[in-house]
């Protein structure tokens, strides 16, 4: 019983993680190869400074699930 909800909850949160590594913005896909943006360090805001500490959270959950299932 307890392994199954381990690996539900894991199942979860690695499709939301994906989910929310997807949703985050590129700073130089393609246009990048050919000159389009330059490299210029910019702060987060909006949208992705949420995303990103989204990212971070769900991350360290993750990991901490998969640790508790290796002990228990």
């Amino acid at each position: 019983m307890k392994e199954t909800v381990y690996n539900s909850l894991q199942i979860a949160l690695s499709i939301l993680l994906v989910t929310i590594i997807l949703l985050q913005q590129k700073g130089a896909g393609l246009s990048g190869v050919f000159g389009g943006t330059s490299n210029i360090y910019s702060t987060k805001r909006g949208i992705d400074k949420i995303l990103h500490y989204a990212t971070i959270g769900v991350a360290v959950v993750f990991f901490g699930v998969s640790f508790a299932r290796l002990l228990f």
